[in-house]
């Protein structure tokens, strides 16, 4: 049986705090090629999501920890949806090839995301060619106000 204790987590949030990346995953699958992939993502706020889509699968998301800004986006970078997961919001889920990005807003959470395998790397045409060049802290603050209608 395949868990995520309170101690993992805590852990999985620590790793993510000292990641240049500012964040770190734990993946419940056992290879990339599985189906089916699960994982939590521990993301401190300062972490950088591009704007993105996947072609290929529906993407589902939870809030295990903390609350998270997700936005998606039409194709000239639109704002059409705006939810803070984690904030009476627990989980939602986007069709295939849906623009999307996702802000943490708590240091310490932890996301967790499911989608259909295999693990597929995004692609240059899948980064929105509209937030390209612009930098993390320029995004995360456009992210932490932008509301439905706003454009980048």
């Amino acid at each position: 049986m395949k868990q995520l204790t309170d101690s993992a987590l805590d852990a999985l949030s620590l790793q993510a705090q000292q990641s240049p990346r500012l964040r770190a995953n734990s993946n419940l699958h056992a290879e990339l090629t599985d189906p089916v992939q699960r994982l939590a993502i521990a993301m401190e706020p300062d972490t950088l999501v591009v704007p993105h889509r996947h072609p290929q699968t529906w993407e589902l998301l939870s809030a295990l920890r903390g609350r998270f800004v997700v936005l998606t986006f039409d194709d000239a970078g639109k704002v059409t949806e705006r939810v803070v997961l984690g904030e009476g919001r627990n989980v939602l889920e986007f069709p295939a090839n849906t623009w999307h990005a996702v802000l943490s807003l708590d240091s310490g959470g932890v996301i967790f995301e499911v989608k259909q395998g295999p693990y597929t790397p995004i692609g240059e045409s899948d980064i929105a060619v509209w937030s390209k060049g612009r930098d993390a802290a320029t995004l995360n603050a456009w992210y932490a106000v932008a509301r439905v209608g706003d454009s980048l």
